[in-house]
């Protein structure tokens, strides 16, 4: 089992398969390696790297729950690169995931080979934010997987036309069946940090100019046609301010599972132009 140990001394796993340009895959915020399960397919050809941030997945649980941030765990993906051995990489980053990517513009922009967004812009919704706030860190009602499989597909905004195979796979990856019902398969402590750094009535920081400072190298964006946290008007302002291939996915909310036929060719478009940016 592929692991690193962070500057501050915590056991992080991370998945690393393939061969070629090195593509860092960077899950939502209590997500992990999983998540880009349905995406490999599409990027054959180039090195998939898949690493769990600290307190979820197969990552040690931090003992101080402050450091879930995206600061610390943008860090802790520069410190995977140099454990890797990797001096540049491009990166799918998925909701908190390509805010990591953003934040990577601001540090180490000298290290990035191109950005292919999911579900997530320079602009966060916040009927999105709300929503994660209603169930992060908590262990579901349900019971058993067999009950959260029936439920989770009526619930998930957005989503149509998605098979209960499908939603049987999702509550797989992340939750866990134990006696007396389900638990998340992430530090539940993760919800302090969030609570502590979430204000509603604080003036969103304006992360335009980390965006643009990803100017001259590959971009993708892929949105949910149905997404509470990314909207259209984002993904048209993102395409006006730097070249984009930009796609979204009908019957999709937050987030496509990137095996649909749009995020399919926009993964593979853009692999393409990381390998000649020409």
């Amino acid at each position: 089992m592929p692991r690193y140990t962070s500057s501050d001394g915590l056991s992080l796993h991370y998945l690393d398969e393939g061969e070629g340009l090195p593509v860092i895959c960077l899950a939502g915020l209590t997500r992990n390696a999983s998540d880009f399960d349905y995406a490999m397919p599409a990027m054959q050809g180039v090195r998939v790297i898949r690493p769990d941030y600290r307190g979820r997945g197969q990552s040690e649980w931090a003992e101080d729950p402050m450091t879930y941030t995206i600061p610390r765990e943008t860090q802790d993906v520069l410190e995977l690169m140099d454990h890797l051995g990797l001096e540049k990489a491009a990166f799918v980053g998925t909701s908190r995931g390509g805010l990591i990517s953003l934040t990577l513009a601001a540090m180490a922009r000298e290290r990035m080979l191109g950005v292919c967004f999911v579900d997530i812009g320079p602009v966060i919704e916040t009927a999105g934010l709300e929503v994660v706030l209603t169930f992060i860190g908590l262990n579901p009602v349900w019971k058993t997987l067999d009950e959260a499989q029936d439920i989770i597909g009526k619930r998930m905004a957005g989503f149509a036309n998605v098979p209960a195979s499908r939603w049987r796979e999702e509550v797989e990856h992340h939750f866990v069946e134990v006696e007396g019902g389900l638990t998340i398969n992430y530090d539940p402590k993760l919800r302090d940090a969030v609570l502590a750094t979430f204000d509603p009535e604080a003036e969103a920081p304006d992360l335009w100019p980390f965006y643009e400072a990803l100017s001259g190298l590959p971009l993708a964006a892929i949105r949910g046609a149905n997404s509470d946290l990314m909207s259209a008007e984002t993904l048209d302002e993102m395409a006006a301010r730097l070249p984009l291939i930009a796609a979204t996915v009908p019957d999709r909310g937050h987030v496509p599972f990137l095996d649909e036929p749009e995020a399919v060719r926009a993964l593979q478009d853009w692999i393409t132009k990381l390998k000649d940016p020409s």
